[in-house]
């Protein structure tokens, strides 16, 4: 047996001015505050799912435990499929304590079409969304459902994707926006485009007018308790997954990123100080073919990067501006051909004498290719001596910990 050895994975907070310290102190709903210790809680569960692993024989390991420690959370109950609301309990990172549909109805979606987005029909994925009670949405058989307009969610919602081939298209795609606790699970969401001037119901008692939609595949707007995990993400128009306008509390994990151009943008606008409070965890994510940037590209907030594989990028694959913290630990970074774009990190309208103070550290990343990251701030210090004493974990492990990102059974 291989033996692994495990970074503790400690990060502090850079020094910032002291108006935007004055924001992050604004303390948003859901927002921890010591960012620290989610990051060390998100390693001790991957070391105890890697230790449970290591003393498994080899055909238990190739049934059940993968050491990844979401999916061996649920994955090793063979009743999983009788025991759906498990799920809510598996999360990490930031998003830890995200309920979703937990202590609600199991709804099933059995209708594919969104003919009326302002009166629902029941049984549509639209229907189940909006309602005011919580839900876990499952549905009967695989299904495609493209969308006439944007998908708005009310809070205390999971959609389950999980026994069926679920693929979510067409105009405007999800929106998340005031609402908290969201669970969203072994979903495809692919080519979204812009769509709105128009009425929308985002609750039984609400129907709304909507200007135009940027076609995201996913958009998280002044909303917390967010988490996306084991999804498949690709060809939209605008992000595949944008969190903006204070939302904070999001973590996003197990999935599968490709075909696109900008990514995943973190933060609405560099003097937004809400953002600041913003906190979000990617974690076991493949960031696969045809990706172009934004891997993330932040704005302010505390983001914690970690045990993700990025195979390439045509720019960069971390971008950032107004000061975010971004702390980078255990990621295999594979550099494109290129030898203008080997650097995974870049530092977006800003001069340097502006961004070395900023608090970008990576610890325990892998870099293939001539990949390089580089660091500032309290990232570049003595402060990390105790994780640097210990060695990374090794190219192998990070194989294992993605292998099964993105929907279930898809192939890659």
């Amino acid at each position: 047996m291989l033996p692994f050895t495990y970074i503790l994975l400690i990060c502090i907070l850079g020094s910032v001015p002291s108006l935007a310290t004055a924001a992050f102190n604004l303390s948003l709903p859901h927002q921890h505050p010591d960012p620290e210790s989610v990051v060390q809680d998100v390693q001790r569960s991957l070391n105890v799912s890697i230790s449970r692993r290591q003393t498994l024989s080899v055909t238990a390991k190739d049934q059940c435990r993968t050491g990844n420690p979401i999916d061996d959370c649920w994955r090793c109950d063979p009743n999983w499929h009788n025991n759906r609301q498990r799920l809510a309990d598996c999360s990490i990172g930031f998003a830890q304590g995200t309920l979703g549909g937990k202590g609600g109805r199991i709804y099933t979606v059995t209708d594919s079409s969104d003919n009326d987005p302002a009166d629902p029909k029941p049984g549509t994925l639209r229907y189940a969304v909006i309602q005011d009670e919580p839900l876990w949405i499952v549905f009967s058989t695989n299904t495609v459902i493209k969308l006439k307009h944007e998908l708005i969610f009310n809070s205390y919602k999971t959609v389950d994707g999980r026994g069926a081939n679920v693929q979510i298209t067409g105009n405007g795609c999800i929106t998340l926006q005031y609402v908290s606790h969201v669970i969203i699970h072994n979903i495809h969401v692919h080519h979204c485009k812009p769509s709105g001037h128009t009425n929308i119901a985002s609750s039984p008692t609400h129907v709304g007018y909507r200007g135009k939609s940027d076609g995201d595949g996913i958009s998280i707007f002044g909303s917390q308790k967010i988490w996306i995990d084991h999804c498949s993400l690709s060809y939209c128009t605008d992000g595949l997954v944008d969190a903006i306008m204070g939302s904070t509390g999001i973590t996003i994990s197990n999935s599968y990123f490709s075909h696109h151009d900008e990514v995943m943008l973190l933060g609405h606008d560099d003097k937004y100080l809400p953002d600041s409070g913003m906190q979000v965890t990617i974690a076991f994510n493949h960031f696969g073919e045809g990706l172009v940037q934004r891997m993330p590209r932040c704005r302010r907030g505390y983001i914690h990067v970690v045990n993700n594989d990025f195979t390439a990028w045509e720019m960069y694959a971390i971008g950032g501006s107004g000061n975010p913290t971004i702390n980078s630990q255990g990621n295999r970074y594979t550099a494109p051909t290129d030898p203008s774009a080997k650097e995974v990190t870049k530092r977006v309208d800003t001069d340097e004498k502006d961004w070395t103070g900023w608090n970008w550290r990576t610890e325990g990343d892998i870099m293939v290719n001539g990949a390089y990251f580089v660091p500032s701030g309290a990232g570049m210090s003595a402060v990390y001596s105790k994780a640097s004493s210990v060695e990374p974990k090794s190219a192998a492990l990070i194989q294992q910990l993605t292998l099964n990102a993105g929907v279930f059974g898809d192939p890659r």
